[in-house]
């Protein structure tokens, strides 16, 4: 009976050590490096442009 929960344990720990090792790596997109870029740029000049209107209008109300 000992020995089950033993097993139990185990199963448990590996679990846990393979979530760990997956966890932060980034899924199949199926991008290449140079898409992935392009891509990330885009969102940061998004980004950027809303922090840019939001600081303009937060000015502009001062």
């Amino acid at each position: 009976m000992a020995r089950g929960n033993q097993r139990e344990l185990a199963r448990q720990k590996n679990l846990k050590k393979c979530q760990d090792l997956n966890k932060g790596k980034r899924r199949d997109d199926t991008l290449s490096a140079a898409q992935r870029k392009q891509r990330d740029s885009e969102i940061m000049q998004l980004k950027q442009k809303a922090a840019d209107e939001k600081k303009s209008m937060q000015s502009a109300s001062k």
